[in-house]
């Protein structure tokens, strides 16, 4: 499992957490002091749980985020009663109840009941938290028409009494006009003072004009990990050419370690992308 990678990173963190505060590691995770907070932090299109081998299989990706030893999972591509393609399941809520972990959702595709007294047809994304969630929302983002309507999922965690903010996007996948406006939207919601990590599916390549506010704006993990693996390339899940799925940190936040989990790439189309970070105290 990630959080088992290598005895040298343990040590790495052990000597930035002592430079980072004084406090033992009892009273930081009690939370009386402050102190530096180590996550584990992933991004993950399930594509609605559908697997590259055509099954739908919603404890699959339950079970490549529990070996991954993930804490925060940011989801993109998730359903809720939204069609018979996912059984009209509720997935954020059995991914919730799979995992034990805390769970909000963000409707970017909100619709009337098939029927009256039936559940709303919704499908946008979902921040899973193994720390408490103690506020959240769900700001729309720049659509043109014809485009899907995308959006910024906001959560913020009660990480051992120290609060981090936990941000999830998916942006527009057949507009570079859209991403362009996207992109400066996100900047100017999540700001650069406060401990952030935004994540998601930016349909663009680091590289690309629209990136370019983020990576102005932010760390781009995989690029600046000490213990950064392979190329960080996430899609297509079968053979990853395109670096399309990225862990952003604030300047409050370092990243430690970034991988592309790899145990079971017929779960989506696309493979998760996993970092350790620190947060600074």
């Amino acid at each position: 499992m990630f959080r088992r990678t290598l005895p040298v990173l343990a040590a790495a963190v052990a000597l930035a957490a002592a430079a980072a505060s004084p406090a033992t590691a009892d009273e930081v995770s009690a939370g009386r002091l402050p102190g530096p907070r180590v996550l584990d932090v992933m991004t993950f299109n399930i594509h609605h749980a559908q697997g590259t081998d055509g099954a739908l299989d919603l404890r699959r990706v339950a079970n490549v985020i529990r070996e991954s030893g993930a804490d925060v999972v940011g989801l993109q591509e998730v359903d809720k009663h939204y069609s018979a393609r996912s059984n009209w399941a509720d997935q954020p809520a059995e991914l919730a109840e799979l995992l034990g972990y805390h769970v909000v959702f963000g409707a970017n595709i909100d619709n009337s009941p098939p029927a009256p007294g039936g559940h709303r047809v919704q499908y946008g994304t979902a921040i899973l938290s193994r720390y408490p969630i103690t506020a959240w929302d769900n700001t729309w983002l720049y659509k043109s028409p014809g485009q899907e309507q995308r959006g910024l999922l906001h959560a913020t965690l009660d990480v051992h009494g120290r609060k981090v903010e936990f941000y999830d996007t998916h942006l527009a996948a057949s507009s570079q006009t859209d991403r362009l406006r996207q992109t400066a939207q996100v900047v100017d919601l999540i700001g650069t003072a406060k401990p952030g990590i935004l994540v998601g599916d930016f349909n663009a390549l680091p590289a690309a004009p629209e990136s370019q506010p983020l990576q102005k704006a932010y760390t781009d993990t995989w690029a600046t990990s000490r213990h950064a693996r392979g190329d960080g390339a996430t899609y297509p899940a079968q053979s990853p050419t395109e670096r399309i799925d990225l862990v952003y940190a604030t300047r409050e936040v370092t990243p430690l370690v970034t991988k592309v989990i790899n145990d079971d790439p017929t779960a989506s189309d696309h493979r998760p992308l996993l970092s350790k970070v620190l947060v600074k105290p």
